[in-house]
């Protein structure tokens, strides 16, 4: 039975930990993006430049780990390193969920979303098995004796994990778990479709007895059905607050608004165009690749003059930020403006391209492997 425990245990810690740290690396920006959060939340904003940097090496970890305690190489070593690297996540995910700092954890990326609530069970699970891991380090065997051997498994193990990252990093996620990908509809992502129901809310009020001095809450229904609104003992004390009651269905895309320097919306106008349009996406001006952004200069204006194709550039910098990077840049494409946050989900990439029409994401790359005109007008504009 110990055995059986063990061999499970070391089954399924081990391809996890691969899976995990497989599916982190498929997106390390997105893997970066929320350190980041944990950066700022525990006040360690001095690693946020840091941040992909680390998950790939986090990411490269967990693969390795996961891959050693299933050839069974180096026991002890990789025992403690599973132990004290699952008491670090738990302690983690444990703060996320009861401080409520950061809403997902990110153990799976964005191919599994899970709750903190949800990541710290999970991590308690695990823990439970790396403690029968650690206990019985002395019964693991190595798949094979000789030293060398290990050594060259653990050493190509570690450079196709790392270099699985920083391959994705460089060029786009293999498999694309976010609501932009290729292929999706994005007019309809953003909308509750028939028969769904939205998320329900109701407002709740502090009301205090100025005779009394009693304090209660209560919601906006029962606030009206008990008509206390008509005592004049009772007062709101404070904003009123808004509680969810049901969650209800949540659009893939609830957080795109796109807008001029004017702030006039031109969201449906861009998402909706009917012919081939290029998208550049640029959410931080100070930190693009500008010998990036001349390249797609130069493509946005043959575009534009031989196929009369619409080019935008979309940042979340400030419309004065955006006008001195024009003017610096010589920027041919029109400039609008959205949040960081979804022009990070569009393409992993600063600066990205994504080629749209009636809606639909036809193609989308880093700046790295931006087809060129040619390219671009013999597989689609031509036709």
């Amino acid at each position: 039975m110990r055995n059986i425990v063990l061999r499970f245990s070391r089954i399924f810690v081990g391809a996890l930990f691969i899976f995990s740290g497989l599916i982190k690396a498929n997106d390390p920006l997105g893997f970066g993006y929320k350190l980041q959060e944990y950066f700022e939340v525990f006040h360690m904003n001095f690693l946020s430049g840091m941040a992909t940097g680390i998950a790939i090496l986090l990411c490269t970890l967990e693969i390795v780990l996961g891959a050693l305690l299933l050839l069974g190489f180096w026991s002890k070593k990789v025992a403690w390193g599973l132990l004290l690297l699952i008491i670090f996540f738990t302690l983690l995910t444990f703060i996320s969920a009861a401080f409520k700092v950061v809403t997902s954890c990110g153990c799976f990326g964005d191919a599994i979303p899970l709750t903190p609530w949800q990541s710290f069970t999970k991590d308690l699970i695990l823990l439970a098995m790396i403690i029968v891991i650690f206990l019985n380090k002395n019964l693991i065997h190595p798949l094979f004796k000789k030293e060398a051997t290990q050594r060259n498994i653990a050493l190509l193990v570690t450079v196709v994990s790392l270099g699985f990252g920083l391959y994705t990093y460089n060029v786009l996620p293999i498999i694309d778990f976010l609501p932009y990908k290729v292929g999706a509809h994005i007019p309809s992502l953003m909308v509750i479709p028939p028969g769904e129901k939205p998320d329900e809310f109701e407002i709740m009020y502090h009301l205090k007895n100025k005779k009394t001095k009693e304090e209660k809450d209560m919601s906006d229904k029962a606030y009206l059905k008990t008509e206390i609104w008509k005592d004049n003992n009772w007062e709101i004390i404070g904003e009123p607050a808004k509680r969810l009651v049901k969650k209800g269905f949540e659009p893939k895309i609830k957080d795109l608004n796109i807008t001029d320097a004017s702030g006039t919306d031109y969201t449906k106008e861009l998402i909706e165009n009917p012919y081939y349009n290029l998208i550049f996406v640029a959410y931080d001006l100070y930190a693009t690749n500008e010998a990036a952004i001349g390249k797609l200069n130069a493509l946005a204006l043959n575009a534009t003059q031989q196929f009369n194709i619409r080019t935008v550039l979309l940042t979340s910098n400030s419309a004065q930020d955006a006008q001195a990077f024009i003017k610096k840049n010589n920027l041919f494409s029109e400039v609008f403006f959205t949040d960081a946050v979804p022009l990070k989900s569009m393409v992993r990439a600063n600066p990205g391209v994504l080629l749209m029409k009636n809606g639909v994401v036809i193609n989308k790359w880093h700046y790295h492997n931006v087809p060129t005109f040619d390219q671009l007008s013999r597989k689609y504009f031509d036709k």
